[in-house]
């Protein structure tokens, strides 16, 4: 791609460098490389690259580039290097055209080096024999699953210099993702406004007879009124008795009269995700039984809200809203999670056995669903945790009874 657009908006790339900067100082000499991921672009969507890679760098375009960290080397331009595969103009044709390496490609990135892979394996040797320490940088995988690409690289080049280990460092960027910046909140609460409007749509059309895929539409040109460019995941717009299904996604059913439509989606602004998710009675008011159930939800959410704060888990959150709920008699009919963490991905990395810091933000989303009475009530909201609490950064977006029945009824 062109280095005009090579790294994507919203963020700074003084952020940019001020996250490599410290991945540099926390391997205190150790050589580490964080790499894109490879592959051409799919027939259908986008090429994604490893979210890692995409939050040191905000290149979102470059298949099998990487970031290496080499603290030792004695030329100090040369400690945090971008490494870019070589242009091939008979590829770029097809896929897209890049860049020489040029001053205004290392301006344009933020990089003052910017080489090609070609220059890899010498780099990484010379780099190795300097430290004799390589640091993992990508997750660790499960027993049955591949290798991660860097602990493949650093098997190999261990392997061939004596007295070179391997240390692992596979949390240290996941630490670091989990508290956003000011610029990172300020792209979150654009996609929470963006999704505000696709759901303002929808009430604004619903009823009896409507398709799944129309109020769908209706609520993707919602976000794209505000700036999105593509949703942080595929909408579920289920009603009645897909309302049940957790992950439903054919979204291809006409509603009925009586049904509630669990509506389930996120916007998303410059690479940062929304997640949101609103339960509406189709014909605009909710029955007295669809109200209880209601309540309980609405009730456990408040519990969980209130419990997101520093030093908190995300499990005693979770274990919060699940006591309303069993209180209540629908601890079966509860089979998930209260939520995740959020930012570069709708599911950001983060374990729920972590202690929340201000500057984080999860979803806080309880649910109950009865699938013999064709029920699904889910309530999702995106919290941001301060430094005496939390925040709701998605408040503005009807939730209460009354509120989602005015909100239907304005049309």
């Amino acid at each position: 791609m062109s280095s005009a657009g090579i790294v994507e908006p919203g963020i700074p790339l003084k952020e940019y460098a001020e996250r490599r900067n410290r991945v540099l100082r926390a391997l205190k000499g150790a050589v580490g490389v964080v790499m894109s991921g490879d592959g051409a672009p799919p027939l259908r969507g986008e090429w994604m690259p490893n979210m890692d890679f995409a939050y040191l760098t905000g290149i979102f375009t470059e298949p099998g580039a990487m970031v290496l960290f080499d603290g030792g080397n004695p030329d100090p331009k040369k400690r945090i290097v971008l490494i870019l595969k070589p242009v091939n103009p008979e590829i770029d044709v097809w896929d897209g055209y890049r860049d020489l390496i040029s001053e205004k490609l290392r301006k344009d990135t933020g990089f003052e080096t910017v080489l090609r892979t070609l220059h890899l394996p010498r780099m990484m040797t010379e780099a190795a024999k300097r430290s004799r320490k390589l640091a993992l940088l990508h997750p660790l995988a499960a027993y049955n699953q591949p290798v991660s690409a860097d602990y493949e690289m650093m098997q190999k080049v261990s392997a061939r210099i004596p007295g070179c280990s391997i240390e692992d460092h596979s949390d240290l960027l996941t630490e670091m993702r989990m508290v956003k910046s000011a610029a990172e909140l300020k792209q979150i609460r654009a996609a929470i406004k963006a999704t505000a409007a696709g759901i303002d749509r929808v009430c604004r059309v619903i009823r009896p007879g409507i398709g799944e895929r129309e109020l769908q539409n209706e609520l993707v040109a919602g976000f794209q009124s505000e700036g999105s460019m593509r949703n942080a995941f595929d909408p579920i717009v289920g009603s009645g008795h897909r309302g049940t299904v957790l992950h439903y996604k054919a979204n291809n059913q006409m509603t009925a009269d009586g049904d509630l439509m669990v509506l389930d989606s996120g916007a998303e602004i410059n690479r940062y995700a929304s997640d949101i998710t609103r339960t509406l009675p189709v014909n605009g008011k909710f029955s007295k039984e669809q109200k209880k159930l209601y309540e309980v939800v609405l009730k456990a959410q408040t519990a969980a809200i209130k419990a997101v704060k520093p030093g908190a888990t995300m499990a005693q959150v979770d274990a919060a809203a699940r006591k309303v709920i069993s209180d209540a008699g629908y601890g079966d009919y509860y089979p998930h999670s209260i939520g995740h963490h959020m930012g570069l991905e709708t599911h950001d990395p983060g374990p729920n056995s972590v202690k929340l810091k201000p500057g984080m933000v999860v979803t806080i989303e309880p649910g109950i669903y009865i699938e013999k009475d064709s029920i699904g009530i889910r309530i999702e909201d995106d919290i941001l945790v301060t430094e005496t609490g939390s925040k709701n950064l998605s408040s503005m977006i009807p939730k209460t009874v009354s509120e989602i029945e005015a909100a239907i009824a304005k049309k």
